[in-house]
């Protein structure tokens, strides 16, 4: 299939451009930027960072993600997601450690959009991206209560950790901060959500509590300044590279880059069923790439495409990829404009803010439907990856998480069905195949299912008392596969056939399967005369065979 170049690209996509599809280009960016500035704000400062670094990841995410993107609709910036996965970063290697694993990750989505392997990503069980989602989703919540209460929790390495020391107690809730952040939670929960693509709810709670806790003067903890400059002081520089650490990151840079990618192709398959307009993966993941390398030399944190802010771009007539310049030319313009507003919004109504976003991440409806139809082994892979997730990090999650998903698809696929018959003559006779005389010395084994290393053990088994048996038909038409186990096994019960003068025949052999027998030897070995293309042929064949070799003995 023909791939389109990035040139190619533009050109189809801005076919046709005009001042009327500029227009809507221009509106759209407005509703994204007024959604995203919150978030921005927000998921900066839950990534361990700070609210100027979420504003860098989302004006460079826009203009250069969002420039170099699969698509038109794409928008990048800061996420939840990403912001849990970051914060136990910064925890265990600090701010630095995250900008070096993230530029880190840039190259290893890079390099995989290069080299065209961004299908892998999807090999990824959905259960398990579920299970992620929602351990994520806890991830925020709880690392928000601090903020969200006014408080202070010992250290802790993984959420649930911080969680046990929450709920031992020896804390006091500041109420003035639990009274902001909890007004946010209630404009986002009540605000009408038809009204969202005018006016954000969670940016109107951000400018009614702010501008509430400046009056009253209220002393919580608040954001700190906003450099007018989009060059932050804390920021990634080549000679600050901890070269001989980077070992140590490696792994967490894998995780981001995996989270990285899987969210923004996630993204883009939602947006696809929305527009109808594929996603081009490969140059997805290398416009993520060449971001999150350059993003943490201006102070930012990793990005990636964000579904809910791809949305409302959609749903407000965004067009083309200008749709993400101008939401991030806005949110540039706001660091001049707004800064010194911006400093003084509450960590606790940012807090509110990630709160309420994360219980909307997790997938409800696909939640809804493993637990409705009682799936155990989607239950078991959502709860394990889940759990994971919280307890430990996102790399170990996601392999818990698979290991057992391909652990139980494999199970599943390896219960082979053989099924050994005789040939019934009066049946076959009405059909004209074989005359009506009782062939005792010919067989048919139905064969269903793939024939590779887990399920050569019950298909030799089932074969295993084949006595007096000078032809056998193998109707394969159920083996979509065979591996080098299926081959030996064939082998095996060839060399058995023939030492007791029998035959083996083949039907209804797949074009995969019998490509796989040919480089493996077998097809010479059984012989071209031996394989047919349905059982009849090949049973009338091995009757015809059989009942001379009882003419012989009688």
């Amino acid at each position: 299939m023909h791939r389109k170049s990035f040139k190619e690209l533009l050109q189809h996509e801005f076919s046709g451009y005009n001042y009327a599809k500029f227009y809507r280009d221009f509106l759209a960016g407005l509703t994204v930027a007024a959604v995203a500035l919150p978030l921005a704000l927000a998921f900066g400062v839950a990534s361990g960072a700070t609210a100027p670094a979420g504003l860098v990841t989302a004006i460079l995410g826009g203009l250069i993600i969002g420039g170099l993107s699969g698509a038109p609709y794409q928008i990048s910036g800061p996420t939840g997601a990403m912001s849990a996965v970051l914060v136990l970063l910064a925890q265990r290697h600090g701010i630095q450690g995250v900008w070096v694993a993230g530029a880190m990750a840039g190259v290893f989505l890079l390099l995989i959009g290069i080299l065209k392997l961004g299908r892998f990503l999807a090999f990824i069980p959905s259960p398990v991206i579920t299970g992620f989602t929602s351990g994520i989703s806890a991830i925020i919540i709880i690392g928000q209560l601090e903020n969200l209460l006014g408080i202070k929790l010992p250290g802790s390495e993984s959420a649930a950790g911080k969680l046990w020391n929450f709920l031992q107690g020896g804390w006091s809730v500041n109420l003035q901060s639990l009274i902001a952040g909890g007004l946010v939670m209630l404009c986002m929960l009540l605000w009408p959500k038809d009204w969202n693509l005018k006016f954000p709810g969670s940016l109107l709670g951000l400018i009614l509590v702010t501008g509430g806790v400046v009056l009253l003067g209220w002393p919580i903890a608040h954001v700190a300044e906003i450099p007018s400059t989009l060059l932050l002081g804390d920021r990634l520089t080549w000679q600050s590279i901890p070269w001989d650490d980077l070992k140590s990151l490696v792994a967490p840079a894998f995780s981001i880059a995996a989270l990285g990618g899987i969210e923004s192709l996630l993204c883009g398959a939602v947006a696809a069923n929305m527009t109808g307009i594929r996603l081009h993966a490969n140059q997805e993941l290398i416009a993520q790439g060449v971001g999150n390398i350059i993003i943490p030399f201006f102070g930012g944190v990793p990005a990636t495409a964000a579904i809910a802010r791809t949305s409302v771009a959609i749903k407000s007539g965004g067009q083309t990829r200008l749709t993400s310049i101008v939401h991030a030319l806005m949110l540039l313009a706001s660091i001049y404009v707004l800064g010194p507003i911006m400093s003084r919004v509450p960590l606790s109504a940012l807090a509110g803010i990630l709160i309420i976003t994360a219980w909307r991440m997790n997938e409800w409806e696909e939640i809804h439907y493993i637990f409705k139809h009682r799936l155990k082994t989607a239950i078991a892979s959502f709860l394990l990856t889940m759990a994971a997730t919280v307890s430990l990090d996102l790399t170990e999650a996601i392999i818990l998480g698979t290991v057992l998903s391909a652990a139980v698809f494999l199970s599943q696929i390896a219960q082979i069905d053989v099924e050994l018959q005789e040939i019934e003559s009066e049946k076959l006779l009405e059909r004209g195949i074989i005359p009506p005389r009782k062939c005792p010395h010919t067989r048919v084994a139905f064969i269903t299912g793939p024939l590779f290393f887990a399920a050569t053990g019950h298909f030799n088994e089932a074969l295993s008392g084949l006595k007096d048996c000078h032809v056998l038909v193998l109707s394969m038409r159920g083996v979509p596969l065979i591996d080098v186990s299926g081959l030996q096994a064939l082998e095996h019960l060839i060399e058995k056939l023939s030492a007791d003068g029998g035959t083996l025949m083949l039907a209804g052999v797949h074009e995969d399967v019998l490509a796989t027998l040919k480089r493996g030897g077998l097809y010479e070995l059984i012989g071209d005369k031996n394989i047919f293309w349905s059982s009849d042929q090949a049973i009338a064949a091995a009757s015809e065979k059989s009942c001379r070799f009882c003419n012989v003995l009688s």
